[in-house]
Formats: structure tokens, C-alpha cells, sequence
């Protein structure tokens, strides 16, 4: 297979590149390693609603994401915050409005963050994505670069005048042979990015009804016990089912060694800070990130516990000779690990891939016809 463009990874940020792409009319292929689309973003339905397992919120001044979601039509509200706080000591004792956890003044998007997927998804020509396929070398020729893919079919190569490297830098750098190597200040650089989200897990609980609402509780929780260490309602728009979903404060190791007690824990904590109604629930399931390859390596284990000053090093700006584009929220400058950065990251690649087709056409018209010195 041929294209002018590779989009390594089809999350939101290889997603909106590729429909911009797509608009502009120019080759490209999107190669997913995982069975769905959508990277970090995880929206599980149940009946009417959507419950996300990856990012769930954006914010006021937050322009593409918002912009996007009024293109589409897809609508967004408000966290639900309205009434007290909880807060569990180490010792299990419970108090109200103690502490603060509150998401007030957040959106979220109506049935999950996965309509942005599904709404990127109908833009794009569906010959164009190709899940299941693993990128697992990268070989640069002349003006061209080889993609060496495993698939469903057994081994693909894909030729491309550029990749878009649109998944985590560290991912990449730990998956992908560079052939030739990428120089080590660059392979280093890839290295010390940490993945945003790839350390935490996330527990959903679903409810017939909103229990904590019913108490005048907005289900936000903070707790010095775990293993959830802070809670908040993640209700849809719509109404029911309902929802709370918690960040496990425990490590990567812990999780895997606690496997499934995790869950008995977790149901134990929400019967302790909302109520007997609490134990009952429709579902009750974890997605712990850093057990998932395509997200997560082993550097990855304990997430950084603060947000680190994304953007694009100075030594990943040219890669390949420019030919090798990184992509990931983690390189956008102003809102990287956010889901605006993810689109902020797919502006910053289509504006770069634009340049330089306007390069070579620069080139070609100086070739055909040279200044007369």
C-alpha cells in the first residue's frame, strides 16, 4: 500500500488530523493496533447513556473542542456538582463538606467523550482505517518512509512520504524500530514524556438511581482510605442509569496484585461514603490503564502526580528531516494531555504537512523553471 500520509494511531488526535486531511482532499491511511478506534477515549454504553473510562471533561477556554462539538451538533452540559461533599479519613469515619473534589464548572460531552470518535469516524473514508494493524518498524528510504505492520492478514508494508506519529511519544519510541535509529537525544527525549493518564485507573459504578442525589450529596469524594481517592458523578445528560466513577489511588503494582479484590474494595468504600443503596450496583468495573500496552509501558507504572509541561522538545522537531511528525496531545504546547490538546496536536501536524507540500511544490516550479542569473 501507498499514501502521502501515515497516521501512526487512531485516537482523537490521528482522528481530527485524518478528517482534516480527508476535507483537503489528500492521501492519506490511519493504522490502529488496538480492535477499536478512540486511544484513551473508552465510552461504554448502557441502555440510553454513555460512561467514559478515559477522559470525560473539557473546560471554559478550550476553543477547538468546543467549537467541534457545536459543528456537530453533539451538545455538551455541565458536571453535575450541586449538594455536600464527602470525606473518609484512613480510618474509615466520614464527614461532609470537608475537603474539596468538586469538578464544578467543567463539561462533558453528551453520551460520552466517545461522539467525538464516533462523529470524527463518519468523516473519514472507512477504506482508509485499518484497525488491528501494529506498527512495528519504520524504515526511512530516499523520500519515503516503510511501515512495517502486523495485521489480522500476517505482515503489511506501507509506503508513505511522512508518518504522523499521532500516539503517546513514549509509546512510540518503546513499540516502533527507527531504522536508522533516531538520534539518541531524540529516543531519550521520546523517553522522559510521560504518557498522560497511562499510571491511573479508573472504577465506574452504575445505578438504577442516583442514590447520592436522593441525600442531597453531589457524589463528589475525597478519601485519605481508598482505593478510590477521589470520586464524582459521572451521570449522563439524559438521566438513567446512573453513575460515580473514582481514580484508584493505589499504584500500577498494587492494582495488579489486588486483581479483582480491588472491585470488592471499591464497593465496600462507596457503601461507606453513600449509603446501603450503594451495594447493590448495575455494573461495577475498572480500566487500569497502565495494564494496557497500547497506552502504557513500563516507565509509565506510576504517573507522574502532576501535570507535566507538555509540548514538542526541540529535539523531536525535525525529525527524518521533517518527514517523521509527532502528534499526540502530549506535544501540544498550551493544552497537551487534554482533549483539546489532542486537536491542538492534529492542527500543529496538518499545518506542518501543508507547509511542506507547499515546499515541494515551490521546488518543483524551480526545478521546471530556474532563475536566469
Amino acid at each position: 500500500m501507498q499514501t502521502d500520509t501515515l497516521i501512526v494511531g487512531g485516537g482523537l488526535s490521528g482522528l481530527a488530523l485524518a478528517a482534516k486531511l480527508q476535507k483537503a482532499s489528500q492521501s492519506f491511511l490511519v493504522v490502529e493496533a488496538a480492535e477499536r478506534l478512540g486511544g484513551r477515549i473508552l465510552t461504554k454504553d448502557v441502555g440510553d447513556a454513555g460512561f467514559d473510562y478515559g477522559p470525560a471533561w473539557f473546560w471554559p477556554g478550550q476553543p477547538r473542542l468546543a467549537r467541534y462539538i457545536d459543528s456537530k451538533d453533539l451538545g455538551y452540559f455541565g458536571q453535575f456538582s450541586k449538594g455536600a461533599i464527602k470525606y473518609e479519613e484512613p480510618d474509615g469515619k466520614v464527614f461532609e463538606n470537608r475537603g474539596f473534589s468538586s469538578m464544578q464548572g467543567s463539561y462533558r460531552v453528551n453520551d460520552g467523550s466517545g461522539a467525538l470518535i464516533k462523529a470524527h469516524e463518519k468523516d473519514i473514508d472507512e477504506k482508509a482505517i485499518f484497525l488491528s494493524h501494529r506498527v512495528h518498524k519504520l524504515t526511512k528510504t530516499g523520500d519515503h518512509i516503510i511501515a512495517q505492520v502486523n495485521s489480522p492478514e500476517g505482515q503489511k508494508e506501507i509506503v508513505a512520504r511522512q508518518v504522523v506519529l499521532a500516539l503517546p511519544p513514549r509509546v512510540a519510541e518503546h513499540t516502533i524500530a527507527f531504522e536508522p535509529a533516531l538520534p539518541d537525544n531524540a529516543a531519550r527525549a521520546m523517553k522522559n514524556i510521560p504518557t498522560w493518564m497511562a499510571g491511573q485507573a479508573k472504577i465506574v459504578a452504575i445505578y438504577d438511581k442516583a442514590h447520592w442525589r436522593d441525600k442531597g450529596l453531589s457524589g463528589d469524594a475525597t478519601s485519605r482510605r481508598g482505593p478510590m481517592v477521589e470520586i464524582h458523578d459521572a451521570s449522563s445528560a439524559q438521566g438513567g442509569p446512573y453513575a460515580l466513577f473514582g481514580f484508584v489511588g493505589f499504584s500500577a503494582r498494587d492494582r495488579a496484585q489486588l486483581g479483582d479484590d480491588i472491585l470488592k474494595m471499591a464497593k465496600e468504600q462507596l457503601v461507606n461514603l453513600f449509603g446501603p443503596e450503594m451495594a447493590n450496583p448495575l455494573s461495577l468495573e475498572i480500566k487500569d490503564w497502565a495494564q494496557d500496552d497500547k497506552v502504557a509501558t513500563p516507565l509509565d507504572a506510576d504517573g507522574p502526580g502532576y501535570h507535566p509541561a507538555y509540548g514538542l522538545p526541540k529535539d523531536l522537531r525535525s525529525l527524518w528531516d521533517g518527514d517523521l511528525i509527532l502528534g499526540s496531545t502530549e506535544t501540544a504546547p498550551q493544552f497537551g494531555g487534554f482533549l483539546e490538546g489532542a486537536m491542538e496536536a492534529a492542527d500543529q501536524a496538518f499545518t506542518k504537512i501543508k507547509q511542506d507540500a507547499l515546499t515541494q511544490i515551490a521546488v518543483k516550479i524551480h526545478k521546471l523553471c530556474p532563475r536566469q542569473i
